[in-house]
């Protein structure tokens, strides 16, 4: 059978549907938008659920407390994903600059070859071994120079400690994705953070482990100078620094005392209210892992632990509160309920004075055993050009040989590729099926909407519906004149049903070839679509909240649609005059990379058609500032397979047209 011209259909595709057919196709009648952010919201509350009756049995005694512990640190660590080895640090110091009290060493070293880490460690004045603290930088782009946190360094360096303050990956001087002169490619940290967690992702690694290691290696540093006192180490951050902290304390027990301010991270409140924070904070599978605010910190207990909050921060306040609270039932019964404090104050985000001052204090207390409140005078800072430890304020100009984050992970998915052995299409079927983790399929019910004709098309609207998972709108034409169809056509689009079903004479060819034709929005897309997350993008992705909230809770959007392609099939494979026809799918754009899947899968697809589909997943290491790269981030899948190897098993029954 002669198929119809694909080059209409792509065509259609760069024209508007008008506002009337639009609401023609629709199939959904409820009066709220049907997006699939309600969906995820839901299911992550249900994990958490789980995870509330898991703390509940905690708390009934020390030792359940403990063993509680021992489970959140093994939790942790797994979705934290693997570190490098310690590599020489080649540690060295660039300038000093003497202030009074205290001096700033530029200190620069590499927490992995060539990877190099850009910090200011300020030291007091006089001889002997000290104190030192770890001071993590929140998400300021002049991160180690923003005047809060050189005023926080300072105020330590005088009250007698040692503070090292570290730029994290992509800021200050450590963008990753820079041109030749240095200049950044985005708009900034938190969107570099995000797409390189996308491509960390692929190969089952974090961004958040890349600033957990280069922590680690600062730590290692720190312990190599002789005034440093090793029994006396504090750790403290900020915003995202809070996070860095947070994660710190779960991972490297070196650490004495630590503080959290304005503590951000992927939890069930923070998700609800403001979304999910940006990469550098996101770990894959932490809700699914039962991870929340208080389990990071809670690895820590029971050394001295500050929270420093503010009752007007855009981070929710009673969350902080609840974290407290957790906090306060595991050190009590693990003994020490002194050795947890909350520190309150009337502003809003960031380290401000007082805060600062309640900071010094408490680790003076745990460290230098002394609870004299500190006070803080008038501090002068430096510009950020003056606290440079690099000559160009970029380790990417820097230094010829740097190596960055994308690529790390690009040599490495290399070497995935070199290494991967060839699969037969079963063994690779077993691959796809582990890599997705799809749940076992409950019966499909299609619910009957309507019918409309437009531009002489009769269509049926039906609203499946399968146990657990969120309804999919679809449209089913048929032959004219009561033919019975020879085959089945399922069409996807990344624009959703709508943006197909205005394409007349395109649909009217495949009915004139006995054909039925079935029109599906896959979850998020089409009517499902979160107009909030559409209008308003964020870190180059249209899809940022759902993906985000996706991989939160382990469930990947790519593989949540393929569960919904498999649910059409079901339909189709058991309605009525399209039993046994065979089934074909086309789709145009990302959701063909969930259509591939699909079609390794099951036999039942005879035939794939793809248009304009990614023809890699590293692709999104070639691109580092491709768009929408979550909609089909699949962690760890570098590790078992690419999409080509999906292609070459399809064979004969994949078309592509680029």
């Amino acid at each position: 059978m002669k198929p119809v011209p694909v080059l209409l259909a792509a065509l259609s595709l760069l024209l508007p549907t008008p506002a009337a057919a639009q609401k023609a196709y629709n199939v959904i009648d409820w009066k709220a938008p049907a997006t699939l952010s309600t969906y995820l919201l839901q299911q992550m509350h249900g994990q958490y659920d789980q995870r509330r009756a898991a703390w509940s049995q905690a708390t009934q005694s020390a030792e359940q407390m403990r063993t509680y512990q021992d489970s959140a640190r093994a939790r942790f660590r797994r979705v934290l994903g693997p570190l490098p080895p310690r590599t020489p640090l080649k540690a060295r110091v660039t300038g000093t600059l003497a202030r009074t009290g205290f001096r700033i060493e530029k200190v620069i070293y590499e927490s992995t070859p060539n990877h190099h880490v850009t910090a200011n460690l300020y030291v007091p004045d006089g001889k002997g071994k000290r104190p030192a603290v770890l001071l993590f930088c929140g998400h300021e782009q002049e991160s180690k120079a923003t005047e809060s946190y050189q005023k926080t360094a300072i105020l330590f360096a005088r009250n007698g400690f040692l503070v090292l303050v570290i730029d994290p990956i992509s800021q200050g001087e450590r963008m990753q994705l820079t041109d030749a002169a240095g200049k950044p490619l985005t708009r900034g940290g938190t969107t570099e953070h995000t797409l390189l967690n996308a491509q960390a992702a692929l190969l089952g690694r974090t961004v958040p482990a890349a600033q957990l290691w280069d922590n680690v290696r600062g730590l290692d540093y720190l312990l190599t100078r002789r005034e440093v006192d090793a029994e006396r180490i504090g750790c403290l951050g900020n915003s995202g620094g809070a996070t860095q902290t947070a994660y710190f304390l779960g991972f490297d027990d070196r650490v004495k005392v630590a503080a959290l301010c304005s503590y951000v991270a992927a939890g069930e409140r923070n998700l609800e209210l403001t979304g999910p924070a940006d990469g550098c904070v996101m770990l894959p599978g932490a809700g699914a892992a039962g991870l929340d605010l208080t389990e990071y910190p809670l690895i820590f207990a029971p050394k001295p632990l500050l929270l420093l909050a503010a009752r007007y921060d855009f981070v929710d306040y009673t969350s902080m509160e609840a974290t407290h609270q957790e906090l306060q039932q595991a050190y009590r019964l693990l003994g020490q309920p002194e050795q947890i404090g909350m520190f309150t104050y009337d502003d809003g985000h960031g380290i401000s004075q007082p805060k600062r001052e309640a900071a010094v204090t408490w680790f003076r207390k745990f460290l230098l055993q002394d609870a004299t409140p500190v006070r803080e005078p008038n501090l002068a800072t430096l510009p950020e050009k003056e606290l440079w430890c690099t000559a160009t304020g970029q380790v990417n100009t820097a230094f010829r040989q740097e190596v960055t984050l994308t690529q790390i992970y690009a040599e490495e998915a290399k070497k995935l590729g070199q290494a991967r052995a060839s699969l037969t299409a079963e063994q690779l079927r077993a691959q796809v099926q582990q890599q997705l983790q799809l749940a076992p399929t409950s019966p499909t019910v299609a619910e009957v909407k309507e019918e409309t004709t437009v531009k002489g098309i009769a269509w049926q609207k039906l609203l499946l519906r399968r146990a657990g998972e969120p309804p999919l709108p679809l449209l089913l034409a048929l032959p004219a004149g009561g033919t019975a169809p020879q085959r089945v056509v399922i069409m996807l689009s990344d624009g959703g049903k709508n943006t197909l079903a205005d394409s007349y004479a395109y649909i009217q060819g495949y009915l004139q070839q006995q054909t039925a034709v079935v029109l599906s929005d896959l979850r998020g897309l089409g009517e499902t679509t979160d107009p909030a997350a559409f209008n308003d993008p964020k870190y180059y992705n249209h899809e940022y909240r759902p993906a985000l909230l996706s991989l939160h809770l382990g469930r990947p959007l790519l593989r949540q649609r393929v569960t919904d392609i498999l649910t059409v099939l079901d339909w189709a494979g058991s309605k009525t005059g399209l039993q046994g026809k065979p089934q074909e799918v086309h789709a145009t754009g990302l959701v063909g990379v969930a259509a591939l899947h699909a079609a390794v899968l099951t036999e039942r697809i005879s035939r794939l058609e793809l248009r304009q589909a990614p023809t890699s997943f590293q692709d999104m290491l070639r691109e580092p500032t491709r768009k929408d790269t979550y909609s089909w981030v699949l962690p760890g899948v570098l590790r078992r397979y690419d999409l080509p190897q999906l292609r070459q098993a399809l064979g004969p029954r994949l078309v592509e047209e680029k």
